[in-house]
């Protein structure tokens, strides 16, 4: 097996992420709600392509969850299908579906995370 010199350089593997995350935003939570069980979970990482959320709670992949943010930017409500669980971890999120006058909110909550990080 032959070693990769850029990830000996010292650089990461290319993300396959379509939109950049932002991690451990401080103080980000969400209430979310999933086939009628209700929680609030601290945001372990968001990006405008979905989030992953710390709980206990697991979820079925591709159950469907709705989510509220309360952020100083405003409100932001979005719908999202679960995509992973991290048993006693979290449930890895992606937004299928955002209020339309919340997408800008949700633009300027992600650029405010950037300037934090």
């Amino acid at each position: 097996m032959r070693a990769d010199n850029r990830f000996l350089a010292g650089k990461g593997i290319p993300s396959r992420r379509r939109y950049p995350r932002v991690e451990k935003p401080h103080g980000i939570w969400v209430y979310w709600n999933c086939k009628g069980r209700e929680d609030t979970s601290r945001v372990h990482d968001l990006s405008m392509g979905g989030l992953f959320v710390e709980t206990d709670e697991a979820r079925e992949v591709d159950s469907t969850v709705r989510l509220d943010f309360l952020v100083q930017e405003g409100q932001i409500r979005a719908k999202a299908v679960v995509r992973h669980v991290k048993l006693g971890s979290g449930l890895g999120l992606k937004f299928t579906a955002l209020i339309e006058e919340d997408s800008p909110r949700l633009k300027a909550l992600m650029t405010r995370l950037r300037g934090l990080s």
